[in-house]
């Protein structure tokens, strides 16, 4: 027992009780050692008997109710590993292995948790220390592969699980691990497959093939949402491509590529400031140049958004050309002109001339290619003079229509207007 080989020390206490089952610390050995193997029931048997033959005595006494305990322990951790609730086993497991220390069993239970909550290094070393005993441990074997295949290392995950089927071929949660990882990997490379081949509809359906085998898997999940949400992306399904990243990095909140990919929807839906939000998280994580250029833009799309947006009012496309934006300024200054609404409330005229001050100031900015730079560029307009403040759109309005006597409104019937020129 002091060296810590209880199965050797059980057969030598289960002799001595043979030879004379009088003999209480016979019993009492034979019992600690069904306990520190996890036999908790014929530990329970073994005390018994010994308080049978001894019914006051203190060590019998307290190792019987260390017994039940164990026993409580995992019928504890047995409903709780059915409600999925991992943490509550490990702190059941950690406690019955304080009276269990050399209960496989147990350590096996704990470290298949342990790879279920994603603490996958404490797992790993659960499993070593028993197969460095063992090596022909079958449930070590799958909870090592377990660890792999939660790690998205499934090639090598397959080989522990091939490996502890063929020490027991029964082993069910190897085999369905076995079949899982396998079904996966290859939702997963036809996938990727397919997506390389431009064929986007087909690489949609295999990654979300591949989401439906395993939802515990979260780090080839994360990958899986991502991957599919790079697909929408190409798609143009931005808000369903968002979706995906942002359910990758719900996964995996490390995730830096499931992040770069919703700030990319963002900046191409003008969702800036969620954007930047991303961007900042990516360059917190890795300060490299190209994610600092990447967040410096967004930064100034930002503050570009939060402008009036001129080719907007206009309604016309950046791109636009001098006489594209000519000829919106044209028909949006005459279709808020105030003399058009002068027969309309006061409510009315004030949001029309609010609307010609605007289309006014977009054709100033547009139409001069030096300030349409600064104002592309995302340039303080004010900084050399352009202040809008005390801009007056009836000089414009008049020195593109030609001048004093250029142009008036005329009636032509309730709610009509035409204009004429002088």
């Amino acid at each position: 027992m002091m060296l810590g080989r209880f199965r050797e020390a059980l057969g030598d206490a289960q002799q001595s009780v043979r030879l004379d089952d009088s003999f209480v610390r016979g019993h009492l050995r034979e019992g600690k050692c069904h306990l520190s193997l996890g036999n908790a029931m014929a530990a329970c048997r073994s005390f018994q008997r010994a308080l049978e033959l001894d019914h006051k005595n203190a060590q019998a006494q307290q190792e019987f109710k260390n017994a039940n305990a164990v026993m409580e322990y995992e019928k504890i951790a047995e409903t709780d590993f059915e409600k999925r609730d991992f943490r509550k086993v490990v702190f059941c497991m950690d406690r019955a292995l304080e009276f269990a220390p050399a209960c496989h069993r147990f350590k096996i239970l704990k470290a298949e948790c342990l790879a279920m909550l994603g603490r996958y290094p404490e797992a790993q070393s659960v499993a070593s220390d028993i197969l460095r005993m063992d090596y022909t441990n079958a449930d070590a074997l799958y909870v090592r592969g377990l660890c792999l295949y939660y790690e998205d290392c499934i090639e090598k995950a397959v080989q522990f699980f091939v490996q502890a089927l063929r020490m027991a071929p029964d082993h069910e949660k190897a085999c369905i691990a076995c079949r899982n990882a396998k079904a996966l990997k290859a939702k997963k490379e036809d996938g990727n497959k397919a997506f390389k081949e431009g064929n986007y509809k087909l690489a949609y359906e295999l990654y979300t093939e591949a989401l439906g085998i395993d939802p515990n898997n979260i780090k080839t999940n994360a990958k899986l949402y991502c991957n599919r949400g790079t697909v929408n992306s190409k798609l143009r399904k931005l808000d369903d491509a968002i979706e995906d990243c942002t359910n990758a990095v719900k996964l995996d909140d490390t995730y830096i590529k499931a992040y770069l990919r919703r700030a990319q929807c963002y900046m191409d839906t003008e969702q800036y400031e969620e954007a930047v939000r991303d961007y900042e998280k990516v360059y917190q994580t890795e300060k490299t140049k190209e994610h600092k250029q990447l967040l410096k833009s967004a930064q100034l799309e930002l503050k570009k958004s939060k402008r009036k947006d001129y080719y907007k009012i206009l309604g016309v496309d950046k791109n636009a050309s001098e006489d594209e934006i000519k000829k919106a300024y044209r028909k949006r200054a005459l279709m808020h002109h105030p003399d058009r609404h002068s027969g309309a409330s006061a409510e009315v005229q004030k949001e029309e001339e609010k609307k010609f001050k605007e289309v006014g100031e977009a054709f100033t900015i547009l139409s001069d290619p030096k300030k349409k730079t600064r104002y592309d560029s995302g340039q303080d307009l004010d900084e050399e003079g352009m202040n809008m403040g005390d801009f007056d759109p009836n000089s414009i309005f008049k020195a593109f229509f030609g001048g004093p006597g250029g142009f008036s409104f005329e009636a032509s019937g309730p709610g009509n207007f035409f204009f004429q020129f002088g």
